[in-house]
């Protein structure tokens, strides 16, 4: 059997992903109770990392933890990668002292390359073009508040960044209608959105999007790598806060969900992502047991 990646949502299928977020309630429930599945005992997991994090390390570092494994960090400071080593052999040397690889960097291109000469699975763990670990903990989330997702509207409102490219994978996979909000110019990637056909639409305004919405979400207007353009940025993107007014356009039963860190007073309102739409800390929580999941299934575990 060939090695398994998780570069993008669409490296499985809707019912592997399905599978993935039972088995993520699963592993929450028992850890609650103070179980131990030690699933993943012995394994290693390299992880590396050439942007910083909060969430995505603590997650990754804990779950393998929690699995019975071990977790060894590296930044580009700790590696040949940082010194001119190649990708390529990177991939193959790390990849026969490790069982699976986590990696978190800018170009997408970059961890395809690495895939293509790893034995082992990779897993993304952020590139400028994906994110999609947020997403199995988004849906997680909304599994847990709400149910099965087919059929729901989600409204995305902002950048047309690696989050809104997730959300478009997401609403093919999970099937949902997905309506998108952001400046012009900041639209997400034509031939993502195109592939997704009726699944994701663009729409005028923020309220536009929101109409009706079951879940509305967003991410802070200039990610990692575009801080230069934080004042220009904030001028786009004004007209695009979820407010109070964004989320009285939503359903009534509507939920916030944002991958952190925000930025109150910019992309969201505190009285929004402090409010009680807001699902943000069980989201963030989410990321710990969805991977935990991930985890056992790229390693057979």
């Amino acid at each position: 059997m060939s090695t398994r990646h998780f570069l993008t949502l669409l490296d499985l299928s809707p019912d592997e992903l399905g599978g993935l977020i039972k088995r993520a309630i699963e592993l929450k429930a028992s850890h609650a109770a103070g179980k131990h599945d030690e699933t993943c005992k012995h394994r290693v997991l390299a992880m590396v990392f050439e942007k910083s994090s909060t969430r995505t390390r603590m997650s990754f570092e804990v779950g393998m933890a929690q699995l019975g494994g071990h977790a060894i960090f590296l930044s580009p400071r700790d590696t040949q990668l940082g010194r001119g080593e190649t990708i390529e052999d990177s991939a193959r040397v790390l990849s026969r002292m490790s069982d699976v690889i986590t990696i978190r960097t800018y170009e997408h291109e970059k961890i395809e390359r690495f895939a293509n000469y790893s034995a082992v699975p990779i897993i993304n763990a952020l590139t400028d073009m994906y994110h999609p670990c947020q997403l199995l903990a988004d849906m997680q989330t909304w599994y847990e508040q709400r149910g099965d997702m087919r059929g729901k509207t989600v409204a995305w409102i902002g950048d047309g960044n690696n989050m809104c490219h997730s959300y478009i994978n997401a609403a093919r996979r999970f099937d949902f209608k997905l309506h998108i909000a952001c400046p012009k110019g900041y639209e997400p990637d034509q031939v993502i959105l195109d592939a997704a056909g009726p699944h994701a639409v663009i729409t005028d305004t923020a309220t536009d999007a929101a109409a009706g919405a079951d879940l509305v979400v967003t991410d802070v207007w200039a990610s990692m790598g575009q801080e230069e353009e934080q004042a220009k940025r904030e001028k786009a993107f004004a007209d695009y806060q979820v407010d109070t007014n964004v989320m009285e356009a939503a359903a009534t039963d509507a939920l916030f969900m944002h991958c952190l860190p925000a930025h109150r007073g910019e992309e969201v309102a505190a009285d929004v992502i402090d409010g009680p739409r807001s699902v943000v800390w069980d989201e963030a929580e989410n990321r710990l047991h969805a991977q935990k999941a991930l985890l056992e299934f790229l390693l057979g575990a």
